[in-house]
């Protein structure tokens, strides 16, 4: 077995990396607080957009939602946002509650994506109706605000979550 001399690695270089390492650490916290943040405010959206759909108000709809909005029916259609607030105007149901089961956000940088289920418990045609949907909805930051740039509905017609 051959002997060699350890090296000596010089103080700088080892005061470099520690530096180095810091402001990684710095970065990757400064990262997650941004995350959640974000997170913070796209649920606050959400629950924002549920009340407002509850109580057909159109214009908290409207600030919450991208004026390209892409909205996607049950049955594949699409609706622009001008549509879609439309129908709110002129839906005769009575939307009793209208509640997140379950909600989760995703940061991706200035792209965030809500997930969730949401029941609906309305009266329609004097009936008690229930349904519940999954959710997915597109949120982008825009102008340094959040707002919805697509959002898709599908009914769950099974009985697991």
């Amino acid at each position: 077995m051959k002997w060699t001399r350890p090296r000596i690695v010089a103080p700088s270089i080892i005061a470099l990396t520690i530096m180095a390492l810091l402001c990684a650490s710095a970065v990757l916290v400064s990262a997650q607080d941004d995350d959640a943040s974000a997170r913070d405010q796209v649920l606050s959206l959400e629950k924002a957009w549920n009340q407002a759909y509850k109580t057909g108000d159109i214009k908290a709809l409207g600030s919450i939602l991208d004026n390209s909005l892409v909205l996607v029916e049950d049955d594949g259609s699409l609706k622009t946002k001008s549509e879609f607030l439309g129908s709110i105007k002129a839906s005769k149901s009575n939307e009793e509650q209208v509640a997140p089961e379950s909600l989760t956000v995703r940061v991706f940088g200035n792209t965030a994506i809500a997930i969730g289920v949401i029941a609906v418990k309305a009266t329609k045609g004097g009936k008690p109706v229930v349904r519940r949907e999954r959710f997915i909805d597109t949120w982008i930051k825009k102008n340094g605000s959040w707002i919805c740039i697509a959002t898709d509905a599908t009914p769950i017609t099974h009985g697991g979550s």
